[in-house]
Formats: C-alpha cells, sequence, structure tokens
C-alpha cells in the first residue's frame, strides 16, 4: 500500500498527516488479523485428537451406542486459560480423594475385619449374640444326636420358647423346606414337584393352620387326599366325628380343646424334613419326618403360665401315575402315618397339654423319659401304646 494519496488538481481533501497516520494503522490491523500457520506441535496434537474422535466413533458404531461419541475433549480446550481451569479442577478432585480416600480404606478394613461395629450389627456377629441364640440351618439328614440341653429359661407370655431348643427353629411353614423335583419312574419333573407341594399343603393343613389348631375339621389337610383311596377320607371322618382308643384324629392333625388351651402368639417352630425316592408302579414315594412346637396357655385368659405341646410325625405319602393306576390326579395317598405326643389315655380327639396339677387331663405319665426333641432315634408307634414322662418341654 502507497503511504501518499493520490494526487489530485485541486486542494487535498485530507490533510497529509491524517492520511499517513490512516495508512499505518490499516496496515497493522492487517497484519494483525491475517491468518497464521500452526506450529508443528500444534498440528501434531490436532491430529492426535483427531484420530481419536474418529476411533470412539468407530467403536460407538460396532457397539450401537445411542449415545454421540464424547470428543477426546471438550470445545475450548486449546485456549489458555479454560485448560488451565480444568487441570485446576482436576487436581482439587485428586487432592480432595487422598484426603478423604485413606481414611475410607482404613474404616472399611476395620469393618471387614469385626462387623458388630456396625450400628445394629446387621449381619448378626455381635460377640454379644452366642452362636446358640443364632437360626439352625435346614435339617438335610438325619441327626445323630439330640440337640443340646445348655438352654435355660422359663417359657413366658413374650417369650414362649424360652429354654427350648426350639428357640433357634423355623417359623411354622418356613420350616418344611421341598427338596428340588427330579423325573421319578414314569413321572416328569412337574408331577413330582406337584406332589411334594401337596404333601406341604397336608402338613401344613394338619399341623400348622389355625383353624385345625382351634379344634376345627382340617379341611385344608383333608383336601389333598385322594378321595379315590379305599377308606382314608371315610376313616379321616369317623376319627373327627367320634375318636376314641382307635380313631383318634391326633393321629393325624394337631388339635387343642378351645376349652381347654390357646396357642401363645402365632408362631408353631418347625423341624425336619422331605425325601422322596421311586415307589411302586413308577409312583414316587415321599416320606416326611417333622417336629412341631406348640406354646399353650390356659384357656380361661386368667394364667400366665405358659407350656409347649411338642408332637413328632412320620408321613409316607404316595402319588402315582394316573395313566397306570386309578388314582385322582393331583392328589395324594396315605401309604403309612405315625406320630408322638405326650397325651396319655385321653382319646377325645385333642391334644392336652401339661399345666399345673389342677388343669392337666388324663393321668400323670409314670414310664420312661423321652427327649422329645430327640429327632436322631425313630418314633414308636404312638403315644397310647405307653404314657412316657418327657425329659424336658
Amino acid at each position: 500500500m502507497s503511504e501518499k494519496q493520490p494526487e489530485e488538481a485541486g486542494p487535498p481533501a485530507v490533510p497529509d498527516d491524517v492520511w499517513e497516520r490512516f495508512a499505518r494503522d490499516s496496515e497493522r490491523d492487517i497484519r494483525s488479523s491475517a491468518p497464521k500457520e500452526p506450529s508443528a506441535r500444534a498440528r501434531l496434537v490436532t491430529e492426535r485428537l483427531r484420530q481419536e474422535d474418529a476411533r470412539e466413533a468407530e467403536r460407538s458404531r460396532r457397539t450401537f451406542r445411542r449415545t454421540p461419541p464424547r470428543p477426546a475433549q471438550p470445545e475450548g480446550w486449546r485456549t489458555g486459560p479454560a485448560w488451565r481451569e480444568m487441570d485446576g479442577r482436576a487436581a482439587r478432585r485428586r487432592r480432595l480423594w487422598a484426603i478423604l480416600g485413606i481414611p475410607l480404606v482404613v474404616a472399611v478394613a476395620v469393618v471387614a475385619m469385626k462387623p458388630s461395629l456396625l450400628p445394629g450389627d446387621p449381619f448378626g456377629t455381635s460377640p454379644d449374640a452366642p452362636v446358640d441364640a443364632l437360626p439352625l440351618p435346614a435339617e438335610t439328614t438325619a441327626p445323630t444326636a439330640p440337640p443340646s440341653a445348655d438352654a435355660s429359661g422359663t417359657p413366658t407370655l413374650d417369650r414362649p420358647f424360652a429354654g427350648s431348643p426350639a428357640e433357634r427353629w423355623a417359623d411354622g411353614a418356613a420350616g418344611i423346606v421341598l427338596p428340588k423335583a427330579t423325573p421319578v419312574g414314569s413321572l416328569t419333573k412337574q408331577q413330582v414337584a406337584t406332589a411334594l407341594d401337596n404333601t406341604k399343603k397336608l402338613l401344613v393343613g394338619a399341623n400348622l393352620a389355625p383353624a385345625t389348631l382351634r379344634g376345627e375339621r382340617p379341611a385344608a389337610a383333608i383336601a389333598v387326599l385322594d378321595p379315590q383311596q379305599p377308606g382314608m377320607v371315610d376313616d379321616v371322618n369317623r376319627r373327627l366325628r367320634a375318636p376314641d382308643r382307635r380313631h383318634d384324629p391326633v393321629g393325624l392333625f394337631s388339635r387343642f380343646d378351645p376349652d381347654e388351651a390357646r396357642l401363645v402368639g402365632k408362631v408353631v417352630k418347625t423341624r425336619g424334613r422331605t425325601t422322596f425316592s421311586t415307589g411302586k408302579n413308577g409312583s414316587v414315594a415321599i416320606h416326611a419326618d417333622y417336629t412341631f412346637v406348640y406354646p399353650v396357655t390356659p384357656a380361661d385368659g386368667n394364667s400366665t403360665e405358659v407350656t409347649r405341646t411338642i408332637v413328632r410325625r412320620v408321613l409316607d405319602v404316595g402319588f402315582s401315575d394316573p395313566r397306570k393306576v386309578r388314582v385322582t390326579p393331583g392328589k395324594v395317598l396315605i401309604v403309612k402315618y405315625g406320630a408322638e405326643y405326650s397325651t396319655c389315655d385321653v382319646h377325645d380327639g385333642f391334644l392336652h397339654p401339661h399345666f399345673g396339677p389342677a388343669r392337666s387331663a388324663g393321668p400323670t405319665p409314670t414310664g420312661p423319659a423321652v427327649d422329645p426333641y430327640d429327632r436322631s432315634r425313630a418314633i414308636g408307634s404312638s403315644a397310647a401304646d405307653g404314657c412316657g414322662r418327657l425329659s424336658r418341654t
């Protein structure tokens, strides 16, 4: 650009000093705004970022990501103040995690070594909670010895299982744990599962249903029995209608006289096991062995006395293939059953708890002492065949 203004015929329209200053300023602005070629380092960094963004986009396409690929660096990263601000935030985060991380790691290590330090001891590992107070795992095999007799305590209305091994047993139907069903003989896995489920319904209806315990008709238990089994349903009805020594329904059902006793709370403790094997004609043979512990108090409500009635039942049922045997699909046949309980020489269709002498029905037991919690031994045929004493309740 020329620094001289064009010559004209007349006097100059702009003074020379003003024109020269305009020319210098224009040239300086043009030079400062002209594009500059980036340095070799800038070109290298830009190319590396472009390649990283391209690889990220390719990975997103391969993994079917629905969100757009994130660039390697946010926009404006090359500007000095923004880059320094981002780096400062990252440094502060690193310092914060360094300060918080060490105490956190120490706390986690301490809790791992001693979890009882947590408030409330959520893992049940407090040293104040003895091992003997923890719930027992489900019974999977026959015990080899009776449970420990070290437990002490007297049953009360607030703690009806105090002093009993049953305090660690499962509650009610939760104690009837069924094995995993598998095909047996000509029966499918589903048919075996149905047989196991109905066996549990029979046990629950006969020993845990509130109506049954109140001395009412055990309708839920009777409902799973096969009506085509010769004489079974008729025999059950006969026992319930007119019980006697030979036809006492307590051989099958746990029933209390509502005028004599009532259950303390709603919990009955249960422990035992169920197994199955192949039976005759391709059927499945199911064997159940369970002990039930009932805390009861006098029905009149004027006493705080609590005692426990303990019943052990062994039940063998069958479930046959309806294509081979004349049976009702989905129903079970009772093959054999036996029971042990503490009622002696009273055959009125009810279990009779041992309260104080003035409240107990029937004669005082005089036979050999028997531990009702000992599941390691085989049961006798029935309590009606003898009148043994209980070593504990």
